[in-house]
């Protein structure tokens, strides 16, 4: 019976929604203060509805109650603890109510903490999050029950997809929806100031915590997604450019210019038509995201095999959700101009800089979504099908993030409204020669045979010396003793790290691409017990393999001990693993990491080799890889440090001009 009640909670939670999406709305339009002010308590109540549904289903999941068809399909008695629980989002039905329950959590946010936004739009910013779950909770209820029944339960459950069955799976979904859902705050701002038909940059320091949070989200699922991917599918790589893996990277680009976008509005009280569009758009892409993940138009490790039905529910979604708050935008944008006439553009300035920033993220969101639709398009006119790789994306996307990179340490060290040409330069020189000599120093040393891997390692310091520029004027390295640099950089107010740590993180980031990029190396043999390999500066000897069993699994384990300089360094154990109740087998990597390089070792499927019996070993090194993840975590913790910045305290006691009279027409 407990199930029906978490069903029955998401039909209220519906219901709910209608009236969140309708009677605010209104009450904003009409001056009818009684219908405003319902908004925010259908908001929190809608979170406790969907809190309870995601609770009861969770408990379903973790009692392996094969009762229900979702967890018969995604679990089994026998599988450890964390697999039962994680199991309640390794799926569709489950994935889309964890989706809807951070989507309503999002509008709660905003009913409780939203206490300086003006009471009429934030009904309308309500409304919209309320239209958004109205449409997402019918997706659900009529497609896609999670609280299906049996008539005849079975007595065991299908299990769960072996290549879900690792810890990752915990955090990996909830930061990708976390960040999906958190762009739709952004939206929903931006459809209620074209409502409103008024906006200041108020409305830009009310978006951007709440931008930010999608943003850092999204920004660990992603990190967390391609560590997963690296050590889990035994490919050896981190990104593949995936169709999913797109999904996730466009709205990532497309928030990071929507972030650097609301920084000019509010502080600069311009480009509020672009900011909205941006809002607009970022979520449009999250959407997408989620129909090439549920609608069955990909084969990929990522997606869901669904129903491709559903893949139209959610393109109705899309088209009616996006495709109506652009018909909006068209309508009523131009009507929305409130720039201070006393604030003049000045190009050559920060402003100006973020503005080419966001010209380049733009261009590059644009040029992953035309690489990952052009062959679904393709596909559908049945005119073949075509696969796009990395060969395009080097070709079209790293020449606009290219410029991009050298012009980000520019934008921090620029003043307001001015840009102090020789002064700026002049806190750069130091680190444009270092950048130089690095990139010289790669080309050198690879006698002019890689010039992409100096272009990146150059580019990699600059980026991470640029960082350390901006954090010298932070503590103004140039107006003090030397003697005094440790203390200073101590009392720094980590709300002033943002943009060190997440430019610094992305220089960091990229000197791990190159190096793995540009100098990995691969070994692949068939190899008996003794058999040795070298590779880069390793010795690796293969010592046999043994039968091993988990809680939910057989496997064959390769033994390899690793040698470097004639000492001994640890032992390798790979494994093929069979998991029995799903019957599929997996690769499981076994990874000598260090912050040099990583040691990656898999084993294929034997072979007969000279009537013998041998394992075939496929080994890598990837020099300097795990910057790439140490990298995103500290990109992660400079949006944590921008987060906490007082935007949302120092607004408390303030009102724009925001009114509850409506304008003309609406």
């Amino acid at each position: 019976m407990i199930a029906e009640t978490g069903h029955f909670a998401m039909i209220l939670a519906f219901c709910v929604a209608l009236v969140q999406s309708i009677l605010p709305l209104y009450g904003a339009h009409r001056d009818r203060q009684a219908f405003v002010i319902i908004a925010a308590p259908a908001a929190k109540l809608q979170f406790i509805l969907l809190l309870w549904a995601f609770a009861v289903l969770t408990i379903k999941f973790v009692q392996s109650d094969f009762s229900l068809w979702l967890v018969t399909a995604n679990s089994h008695a026998d599988k450890p603890f964390i697999y039962r629980l994680t199991g309640v989002w390794g799926n569709h039905e489950g994935s889309m109510l964890l989706w809807i329950l951070m989507l309503a959590a999002y509008g709660a946010g905003i009913a409780q903490f939203g206490k300086s936004i003006p009471d009429a739009l934030k009904a309308r910013v309500l409304g919209v999050q309320g239209l958004i779950g109205v449409a997402f909770l019918a997706f659900s209820l009529f497609t896609s029950n999670p609280f299906a029944r049996l008539t005849s339960p079975p007595f065991e459950g299908n299990g769960l997809n072996p290549i879900l069955q690792d810890p990752a799976l915990a955090v990996h979904p909830p930061l990708l929806y976390a960040g999906y859902v958190g762009f739709s705050l952004a939206f929903s701002f931006s459809v209620a100031a074209l409502l409103s038909g008024k906006i200041s940059p108020d409305w830009a320091k009310w978006v951007r915590p709440w931008t930010l949070l999608a943003w850092l989200s999204l920004t660990l699922g992603i990190a967390v997604g391609s560590f997963w991917a690296y050590y889990e599918l035994g490919w050896g790589g981190f990104w593949f450019w995936d169709p999913v893996e797109n999904a996730s990277f466009m709205p990532w680009l497309a928030g990071t210019a929507l972030l650097h976008s609301a920084l000019v509005t509010a502080r600069r009280n311009t480009l509020h038509s672009w900011t909205m569009l941006l809002a607009i758009l970022t979520f449009g892409l999250c959407i997408a995201g989620t129909f090439l993940v549920r609608s069955g138009v990909l084969t990929s490790v990522h997606a869901f095999a669904t129903d491709p039905t559903r893949g139209v529910f959610i393109l109705m979604i899309l088209g009616v959700l996006v495709g109506g708050a652009l018909l909006l935008f068209a309508m009523r944008s131009v009507g929305l101009s409130s720039a201070d006439k006393n604030v003049p553009f000045q190009p050559v300035s920060r402003e100006g800089a973020l503005i080419l920033n966001n010209v380049f993220l733009a261009s590059a969101t644009a040029t992953v979504f035309l690489g990952t639709i052009y062959p679904l398009v393709i596909d559908a006119f049945g005119l073949g099908k075509i696969s796009v790789g990395a060969p395009y994306y080097n070709a079209v996307f790293v020449p606009l993030i290219t410029p991009l990179l050298m012009l980000m340490p520019l934008g921090p060290l620029a003043g307001w409204g001015q840009f102090e040409i020789p002064t700026v330069l002049k806190k750069l020189t130091m680190a444009f020669v270092l950048a130089v000599l690095g990139g010289l120093t790669v080309l050198i040393m690879s006698a002019g045979h890689q010039g992409g891997a100096a272009l990146g390692v150059g580019l990699a310091l600059w980026l991470m010396l640029g960082a350390l520029a901006d954090l010298a004027k932070k503590i103004r390295v140039d107006t003090m003793p030397l003697g005094r640099l440790p203390k200073n950089i101590l009392k720094l107010p980590f709300q002033q790290w943002g943009s060190v740590l997440a430019h610094g993180g992305l220089g960091i980031m990229i000197l791990g691409i190159v190096g793995t990029t540009a100098w990995r190396s691969e070994v692949v043999q068939a190899v008996t017990p003794g058999a040795v390999m070298e590779i880069s500066g390793y010795e690796v000897t293969f010592e046999g393999e043994t039968s091993v069993s988990g809680e939910n699994y057989i496997a064959e384990q390769g033994e390899f001990s690793v040698r470097r300089g004639g000492a001994d360094i640890t032992i390798l154990k790979p494994e093929k693993r069979f998991y029995t109740v799903e019957r599929q087998s997996t690769t499981e990597a076994a990874i000598l990491k260090n912050l040099s390089g990583h040691l990656y070792i898999v084993i294929a499927d034997e072979t007969i080799r000279d009537g013998m019996a041998s394992r075939v070993v496929r080994i890598w090194y990837h020099p300097l890889v795990a910057f790439i993840w140490i990298g995103g975590l500290i990109m992660a913790l400079g949006g944590v440090a921008a987060l906490t910045r007082s935007e949302v305290k120092s607004l408390a006691d303030r009102h724009d001009e925001f009114s509850n009279d409506p304008p003309p027409g609406i």
